[in-house]
């Protein structure tokens, strides 16, 4: 029986700055009651630890099943935002000048290919998400959700944007909402979304 090589994946996090007396739910992350204060603009220490989206993405990548890396090594970009700086990316790349929740920017489509000894040796980035922590937050409260269930619910979205999925009408929307309920519960994330 051949062997399965395990899927690597290195995340990049650049965490969000929580501005003084927002209002977040870290209790998915650190066991503290819901809605505490920040008090301060020092960086709030992000609801979820960098090894732990390493984990499910690698997860994610398992359970999908790229083809892309011949190496089976992947990279990618996450970045926890704000609505102000959401609405900027929004409006400069997708002409829509409001914020929104997630942003993904495919490395995957770009024009100019690697050399393919950089494929055969190097990690494949798969290109950046930027989730506005605002946004997030927002969904969560509306939904009755964690802020944790939130942001890894959008980063499963993203992710498929970065993998090459889209969803221009209702049965393609379903049938990602659908993939991304499934990655969830591989990482033990139950979510209900409407």
């Amino acid at each position: 029986m051949p062997q399965v090589q395990t899927i690597q994946v290195e995340v990049t996090l650049q965490d969000y700055f929580f501005a003084a007396g927002d209002v977040v739910d870290l209790s998915q992350a650190n066991g503290e009651a819901n809605g505490e204060t920040l008090t301060n603009r020092d960086p709030s220490p992000s609801p979820i630890a960098v090894e732990t989206w390493e984990q499910w993405f690698q997860i994610w990548l398992e359970q999908l099943q790229p083809t892309i890396s011949v190496i089976s090594h992947y990279e990618l970009s996450l970045r926890l935002s704000d609505d102000a700086e959401i609405q900027q990316l929004n409006a400069q790349y997708r002409h829509n000048d409001r914020p929104t929740d997630v942003l993904a920017f495919a490395a995957l489509e770009s024009e100019q290919p690697l050399p393919a000894s950089a494929i055969a040796e190097l990690p494949t980035y798969l290109g950046d998400l930027v989730i506005s922590v605002e946004t997030a937050q927002q969904q969560a409260q509306e939904r009755d959700h964690t802020l944790t269930q939130e942001l890894a619910w959008l980063a499963a979205h993203g992710l498929l944007h970065l993998l090459g999925w889209d969803h221009p009408d209702e049965a393609s929307l379903t049938r990602m909402l659908n993939q991304q309920a499934g990655l969830l519960q591989s990482v033990g994330i139950s979510i209900q979304y409407d």
